[in-house]
């Protein structure tokens, strides 16, 4: 009979493990997820401008991260420099063309584990009408209850370049850099 329970509580803590184990999605926190995208003006500085997450989902896999996959939304009408005229300027068809191109729209194709909660995500960007491959590297900054939400949650920062002109994004260039560098952080929780 012992052993019988034993057994039973080994099935329990397995299924459990199991279960823990499997790719978890989480819906990312809009109020918790900054996007900034910087370029170089005229070689002299170094502007940069923000994009509001529209929605996002990231499934993750801590055991086997190839399982894992990122998809956001991104609205162009919420990139954001802090200068009216520039926004503008973004929003018209000599930039962005927000009226006939909304949004900007991220998805893994690949995730890979580079070791130390670091992972290489590689995905297609659609921008401006242009879908070109993306390499982002991030970092897992926490996985785990989250205190105040009392649900399992999840922290990724991550940093990667894109070249403006390959989406058809080319004015200006070369005084205003072609190459555009993104920082990214953000908050998940687990949907529900």
């Amino acid at each position: 009979m012992r052993a019988l329970k034993v057994f039973a509580l080994a099935g329990l803590l397995g299924a459990a493990f199991a279960a823990q184990a499997a790719p978890q999605t989480f819906n990312l926190d809009p109020t918790h997820t900054v996007v900034t995208f910087t370029w170089n003006h005229l070689g002299f500085s170094n502007p940069s401008g923000y994009a509001a997450l529209g929605s996002g989902t990231v499934v993750f896999d801590k055991a086997d991260p190839s399982k894992s996959s990122v998809e956001v939304t991104l609205p162009v009408s919420g990139f954001d420099t802090h200068v009216a005229k520039l926004n503008e300027e973004f929003q018209s068809p000599a930039f962005f063309d927000a009226a006939k191109y909304p949004n900007a729209v991220f998805k893994s194709t690949k995730v890979q584990a580079l070791g130390g909660d670091k992972y290489k995500v590689t995905g297609d960007l659609t921008l401006h009408g242009v879908t070109k491959p993306v390499v982002l590297t991030a970092h897992l900054n926490k996985l785990g209850m989250h205190p105040m939400a009392k649900v399992e949650a999840i922290a990724f920062d991550a940093t990667g370049t894109l070249k403006r002109s390959d989406f058809g994004v080319s004015n200006y260039v070369p005084y205003v850099s072609d190459e555009i560098k993104l920082q990214i952080t953000t908050e998940g929780e687990i949907a529900k």
